[in-house]
């Protein structure tokens, strides 16, 4: 079967502010577009068999800075997660919502509210269903040896991995897939293999915090960040909240 580079999308103006973006048509930052433009040197000159992209504007605009002349094919079975009404929420606020614990420590069981509100497993179903779909179509097309790119966001990458390491849903906020990250997944007939996970090739020198302030309502250190974490600018080693 063929391989899969998962691609999140760059830092938005929303994960700079704390806000969970959810499905508004928000756009990179300048960070992003750096990030962007840095993943875009790792990928330019790769034998990508397809390149494929969640309909947002941030994961189309983080490949037409990646890979300009690339027309990725829009799969909306990569969209982010439907967060309902938290959408365009304050994770600092979100954080003390009956619900955020839940999101935590048992996420399958999680409907998120409103009209708009999607169930973290419908999520996790409709976004392996959709890369399995995609990645069968380009093996049948270009060969077992073929390499192809799907850009999605933190929350559905994870679902993805969660999925190809065997881990029930209640265990995927274990992982951490930043913006800009590239994490490798090749399925087999038996079995997935996770090949690389939320590659960035930043300086390990990130894994330095400076001392902090943690004011009241901060996101705990032992909770995920819903949507995905922030990840770090360039030469700055604080963390950031993401949407």
């Amino acid at each position: 079967m063929a391989t899969v580079l998962l691609l999140r999308h760059g830092r938005t103006t929303a994960n700079a502010e704390g806000i969970l973006a959810g499905r508004r048509p928000v756009g990179l930052d300048d960070d992003g577009r750096a990030q962007a433009r840095a993943v875009g040197g790792r990928l330019r000159g790769l034998p990508l068999a397809a390149v494929v992209s969640s309909p947002l504007p941030r994961c189309v605009e983080t490949l037409s800075v990646a890979l300009p002349d690339a027309v990725p094919a829009l799969e909306p079975g990569l969209i982010e997660v439907g967060y309902g009404d938290w959408e365009g929420g304050q994770l600092h606020t979100l954080a003390k919502d009956p619900l955020w614990p839940v999101v935590q420590h048992h996420p399958a069981a999680v409907t998120f509210p409103g009209e708009q509100g999607e169930s973290m497993p419908a999520m996790s179903a409709r976004a392996v269903a959709a890369v399995r779909a995609w990645d069968a179509k380009v093996t049948s097309s270009h060969g077992p040896d073929a390499l192809w790119l799907a850009c999605s966001h933190g929350d559905v990458i994870k679902a993805i991995v969660a999925d190809a390491l065997g881990l029930h849903l209640d265990q995927f906020q274990r992982i951490v897939v930043e913006p800009a990250s590239v994490t490798a997944v090749r399925f087999t007939p038996t079995r997935p293999f996770l090949l690389r996970l939320n590659d960035t090739g930043a300086d390990l020198r990130v894994f330095v915090a400076p001392p902090r302030d943690r004011g009241d309502g901060q996101v705990a250190d032992s909770d995920a960040v819903v949507g995905g974490d922030a990840g770090r600018p360039a030469g700055d080693a604080s963390r950031a909240a993401d949407g």
